[in-house]
């Protein structure tokens, strides 16, 4: 079994990674790109019978800082 998450900054929360990947874009001259987000993800080989309750306390504890980060789960097979 195997998890997926998705990890990024907030809206409103300064992403200065992103900033300086649009910044190169643009220097590079890729002019039409306005916005860069950046986040992470994560792939979790999970033991059998790992329910999405145990992933999201997984998040909520280590994989992600709530306070300035949301996350998305995706459990596969």
């Amino acid at each position: 079994m195997k998890a997926r998450v998705h990890v990024m900054l907030k809206n409103g929360v300064l992403d200065p990674q992103g900033e300086a990947v649009r910044h190169a874009l643009g220097a590079l001259g890729f002019d039409g790109v306005s916005g860069v987000r950046q986040g992470k993800v994560i792939d979790l080989d999970l033991a059998p019978g790992t329910t999405e309750a145990q992933v999201t306390e997984m998040c909520e504890k280590l994989l992600a800082n709530t306070v300035i980060e949301s996350y998305q789960i995706e459990m596969q097979g």
